[in-house]
């Protein structure tokens, strides 16, 4: 089990992958955003809450447009925790947001054991 955990961690090629893998509950999905908002306005809501280390809002690869949702990453998961509670179904730039824990990307490491 030690060294399992062991080789994962030591294939991993920066902090922010390694909260991913770790299954770290300090990722935010936020949904129904308006598509004009942009990330400074997403962190500017979201950084009162605690230390952040990354906004995404999700945009379209050929428009560039935002496809209405994101993710905010904080530096601990009582930050994320008091985001989650604060700011799910509040109006944010005419929109009530939806804000959960983001799921992993499924399939994403299924030939890891």
């Amino acid at each position: 089990m030690f060294s399992s955990l062991f080789i994962r961690r030591n294939s991993i090629t920066s902090p922010l992958r390694y909260l991913t893998i770790r299954g770290s509950c300090s990722k935010l999905f936020v949904g129904g955003l308006s598509y004009d908002t942009n990330e400074p306005v997403l962190k500017n809501e979201f950084e009162k809450y605690g230390e952040i280390i990354e906004v995404k809002v999700i945009c379209d690869h050929k428009s560039g447009k935002s496809k209405g949702y994101g993710f905010v990453l904080f530096d601990s998961e009582e930050a994320a925790a008091s985001a989650l509670a604060s700011m799910n179904n509040q109006l944010l730039e005419g929109r009530n947001i939806r804000v959960e824990y983001a799921q992993p990307k499924s399939g994403l490491y299924q030939n890891q054991k």
